[in-house]
């Protein structure tokens, strides 16, 4: 492998692969800001508005496990392009839904195409970006989030407020099938991994993913967003409720999160190349105790000061995915990297619905509508912040990557560099 700058093949597979993430993000939190309007349009109650929202994570949950039993089986190429074309169909379902149900289950479908696609994604970036070049892509796609944050949600609601609240929906729609069509014409086949699975796997991959050492990335995985979801779903009440914030304020707050986080995760995906993703991992998790204890602490202030507290919050706490991906991606072999990042995707979709869920259990309303018990879960999230912490110095020493092609010479650490790579513009297809 080489360290010379990416070619420009892979920067743009990079952008595309980038784009597609970004449509099923913003596909993801366009409904929450659209939940007033749809709670009125269908005459829901608040516990139906919430089904709305978890029906997306927990599809994308179960389909992450299902996706064990086969997402390695096939090009990557056409099964990416396959779980997308199914996405754009459910997200224009979406703005087509004429009641509640029919709205419910295009939910659930767009979000069973979204985790295997996350899975996809990441897969193809460790199979066809070079090891020093990783995290840099990584962090690429990953800024996804912010981006959506920044510009995609604020979008969406401009063309709500004034066309119709199906036409966000649409409009990804669109957008998804352009990006649908960059990744016919510029996407090589990615199916080197099948070769390798044929010469190199073990014979029953399945006993291989539930191996000690991989089952510690799951798990590492799993307390990260564990530790990140049991605060971000109730920052927004927090601040309006205890903090003096008005509603009108929390866009502008949400914006500057949202730029931080794009432009972090670029910062990150470049360190994490430069340190290794362990360190940076490692970095990013004492960096984050500071942050929760500062925030779930906080008292009345001007938004000035609870914007860049948030900002604070959000850069580091969103980015932390970055090298906790690159580093799990790496310790697999590639005839397993699919199923095992589709089992990941599901701990972490799994993970951000069991802390919501129990951080909901923990925190009470006052008479005033201050939040009570906040402060007890930010203790709660750095405990696990510091779980995941002795998670990493065990994975980090346990699990070795468990390709077992020969040594190559020159190669970074004695492993050799046996995965796919983009065809050089002498050599297209």
């Amino acid at each position: 492998m080489t360290t010379a700058a990416p070619p420009r093949q892979e920067k743009l597979l990079t952008l595309l692969l980038a784009g597609v993430q970004f449509s099923h993000l913003l596909d993801f939190m366009i409904i929450m800001p659209l939940g007033p309007e749809l709670i009125r349009r269908f005459d829901l109650t608040t516990a139906q508005f919430g089904a709305l929202v978890s029906a997306y994570t927990l599809a994308s949950a179960a389909m992450g496990v299902l996706g064990l039993f086969w997402l390695d089986r096939f090009d990557r190429k056409r099964t990416l392009l396959a779980i997308y074309a199914g996405f754009i169909l459910a997200t224009l379902a979406c703005g087509m839904a004429s009641s509640h149900l029919a709205l419910l289950v295009a939910r659930s479908l767009a979000g069973a195409c979204a985790g295997l696609m996350g899975a996809v994604i990441m897969a193809i970036i460790a199979d066809v970006v070079p090891g020093e070049r990783r995290g840099r892509a990584i962090g690429t796609v990953m800024s996804a989030l912010g981006l959506s944050a920044v510009a995609g949600v604020p979008l969406g609601l401009g063309l709500a407020n004034q066309f119709d609240w199906r036409v966000p929906f649409w409009v990804i729609g669109g957008v998804a099938g352009l990006l649908w069509l960059g990744l016919l014409r510029v996407l090589p086949p990615v199916k080197q991994h099948l070769a390798q699975g044929t010469e190199s796997s073990p014979r029953n991959p399945l006993s291989t993913l539930a191996s000690p050492a991989l089952a510690l990335g799951w798990l590492l995985t799993f307390c990260v967003v564990f530790a990140s979801f049991l605060l971000i779903p109730y920052l927004g009440t927090f601040m309006v409720a205890n903090l003096g914030l008005a509603s009108t304020d929390l866009p502008w707050v949400y914006l500057g999160g949202g730029a931080g986080t794009l432009l972090a995760a670029r910062l990150v995906g470049r360190f994490t190349d430069r340190l290794g993703a362990g360190r940076m991992l490692a970095w990013l998790l004492v960096g984050t105790v500071g942050p929760h204890l500062l925030f779930t602490h906080l008292s009345p202030a001007p938004l000035p000061v609870v914007t860049v507290a948030f900002v604070l919050f959000m850069t580091v706490t969103s980015t932390r995915a970055i090298p906790t991906i690159a580093l799990v991606s790496a310790r697999v072999p590639p005839a397993l990297r699919g199923r095992f990042l589709a089992v990941n995707m599901a701990a972490s979709d799994g993970a951000s619905g069991l802390s919501t869920w129990l951080s909901g259990l923990l925190i009470t309303t006052a008479s005033d509508g201050a939040l009570v018990g906040f402060g007890q879960v930010g203790w709660m999230a750095v405990t696990v912040t510091a779980l995941s912490l002795c998670l990493l110095w065990s994975f980090s020493r346990s699990a070795l990557p468990l390709n077992s092609t020969p040594q190559a010479k020159g190669s970074p650490r004695g492993h050799a560099c046996q995965e796919a790579s983009l065809p050089s513009p002498s050599h297209p297809g």
